[in-house]
């Protein structure tokens, strides 16, 4: 990641972060539940089986997968493996969806290098109160810029 190098120590910044953390904000979800494209849509997974991976993939398709398809030999050694719509796709495990959580709105000291001092996450009880320290902690920097 690209960042600028700060010109202070992490302990004299503050850090503003609207978030909606994986573990209380996100689920595992199916490919229904996530619209899916592949679902949705179905998929063509073009295998080349002259090649090992290739051949433990088709093995795969072909004896564990459980999935509809048609196949089509191409030159090569190429395989298509054409799955029809309404099927879970190779990523479902990957799949997560929203819950119907509001964002948490924090405040917490230090920046990206840490919090040095350990001062604990502050969390407002709402983006109003979450704009109006912000709104505040930004005059308190003018103010003192504004002195020299």
């Amino acid at each position: 990641m690209n960042r600028i190098d700060p010109a202070m120590p992490p302990e004299s910044y503050k850090t503003y972060a609207i978030v909606a953390p994986k573990s209380t904000h996100w689920v595992d979800a199916t490919c229904a539940q996530v619209d899916c494209a592949h679902y949705l849509n179905g998929w063509q997974s073009v295998i080349d089986e002259t090649t090992e991976l290739g051949q433990r993939q088709a093995h795969y398709i072909r004896k564990q997968s459980g999935r509809r398809f048609t196949e089509e030999r191409r030159e090569g050694g190429l395989t298509a493996f054409t799955f029809e719509a309404g099927q879970a796709c190779f990523n479902a495990a990957k799949h997560q969806r929203r819950l119907d959580r509001p964002e948490l709105y924090v405040v917490r000291d230090g920046d990206f290098r840490g919090n040095p001092r350990g001062t604990p996450i502050r969390q407002h009880a709402n983006p109003a109160d979450w704009v109006d320290d912000f709104a505040t902690h930004q005059q308190g920097i003018a103010d003192e810029i504004a002195k020299g």
